[in-house]
């Protein structure tokens, strides 16, 4: 009779090691060199607005986002620059602003010096920072103020605002190759160069390589993929991932989480941005989530506790476990700011609303807190797991209350002060 032949051994999967990059300081928040992957967001007001502007940017860093970028576009969003960081001071807020500058970058800095010191980092795109002869000298004057305020610079290339001069350059080489590549992977090897060679003229004027950050930015997730590793694999400097033009919605979501998720696994990207179009008047804070959820999923940060809940089938014709999923996880979202002061280490918390006896109970054992609806023709009955072990049966119409209650008491006990172990407050119960 034949051995069953050995169970083969597996390695753990995991990402690959973070790519070294040298750390940035923006404002009080580390940029790479092994620092926490930084979420970063940007508002879409009007920056001249000052009001709106501060209210966006509360609103961002309320919902997680570490920094935050502000369009500076003319001679008024620049006179406002300072009276945003202002108001946002009077308000306990100190994310630090990114100035997102293109074509006249040199010139507002230069006019409006309360605006230069005001911001934390700048943002120069050298694909329209000027254009033939100005271009080196625009670039450089950006490059002296930035080393005037000791402020740092990210340069970020990107696909629709390519150096014409440089791609027509490396086509023209390419032509003639005797192995010639496609168009595509010229382009994407001319966004490589403008970013490497804009930030070795950034060294040659001064700036030392600690205050200088990269990205380049396309809408296609091949090619943003094989952009960002070409790009880590010549350079050592922080990089900012980011899908430009992602889109709206679910297909945003999608092709960002893609996109960066591969990347990230293969230990590419100090900070990040999600980049979606916001429904009609939709809230901004959107895109901080999702960046928050892909970073957490895929266990690089813990930002909130995590709500698991099932799908629902035909055992679950009820809405319940949606409804009071949905309360639970939205609730603990607008909770977090405040907990994260009032109960420290609460992020790390896991809360399971199943929807049936099929795996409602297993799930409920191994979170925190769970608990397992009843699902189509079962006893009206809910149990309640806590730290794996059944605590309490809910029953009636007020299911959804009592959990929510119960949540907030055991957050309370375990993470709040002087809490104790669960053990020691949960007996077990019915």
């Amino acid at each position: 009779m034949n051995k069953p032949e050995k169970t083969p051994e597996f390695d753990v999967a995991g990402p690959a090691p973070r790519h070294q990059t040298t750390q940035v300081m923006v404002g009080h928040v580390a940029v790479g060199g092994g620092a926490p992957i930084v979420v970063q967001s940007m508002t879409n007001t009007d920056t001249a607005d000052v009001e709106s502007t501060v209210a966006q940017v509360a609103a961002l860093t309320r919902a997680g986002s570490e920094l935050v970028r502000i369009t500076v576009d003319r001679e008024e969003a620049a006179a406002a620059v300072p009276h945003i960081r202002d108001g946002l001071r009077k308000r306990g807020i100190n994310t630090p602003l990114i100035g997102d500058f293109h074509y006249i970058g040199h010139k507002l800095l230069a006019e409006y010096p309360a605006c230069a010191e005001a911001l934390d980092k700048y943002r120069i795109n050298p694909g329209n920072v000027g254009f033939k002869n100005k271009r080196d000298t625009q670039f450089a004057d950006i490059i002296e103020i930035a080393n005037k305020n000791n402020k740092p610079v990210r340069i970020g290339a990107n696909w629709g605002s390519l150096d014409q001069e440089l791609l027509t350059k490396l086509m023209e080489e390419n032509a003639s190759s005797p192995n010639p590549r496609d168009a595509r992977a010229v382009t994407r090897e001319a966004m490589v160069q403008s970013a490497l060679m804009s930030a070795a003229r950034a060294i040659e004027l001064g700036m030392p390589k600690d205050r200088i950050i990269l990205s380049a930015k396309v809408s296609a997730v091949q090619d943003l993929i094989a952009v960002y590793q070409d790009l880590a694999s010549r350079s050592d400097y922080a990089i900012h991932l980011g899908l430009t033009e992602a889109g709206m919605g679910s297909k945003g979501i999608v092709a960002s989480s893609a996109a960066l998720g591969i990347l990230l696994q293969q230990g590419i990207g100090d900070t990040i941005r999600i980049s979606l179009t916001p429904e009609p008047g939709g809230d901004r804070t959107k895109e901080v989530q999702v960046a928050q959820e892909l970073l957490q999923t895929m266990g690089f940060r813990t930002f909130v506790p995590l709500v698991a809940a099932c799908p629902g089938c035909g055992r679950t014709t009820s809405t319940t476990f949606q409804e009071l999923a949905r309360s639970i996880q939205e609730f603990i979202r607008d909770e977090m700011p405040n907990w994260k002061t009032k109960y420290p280490g609460v992020e790390t918390l896991n809360v399971a609303v199943m929807g049936c006896i099929v795996n409602g109970p297993g799930e409920s054992k191994h979170a925190n807190i769970g608990i397992s609806l009843p699902g189509t023709g079962e006893a009206p009955a809910a149990p309640v797991f806590v730290d794996g072990k059944k605590f309490r049966t809910l029953r009636g119409p007020t299911i959804a209350e009592e959990f929510k209650a119960l949540v907030i008491d055991y957050i309370d006990q375990r993470y709040g002060s002087g809490a104790k172990k669960p053990s020691e407050t949960v007996s077990a119960a019915e």
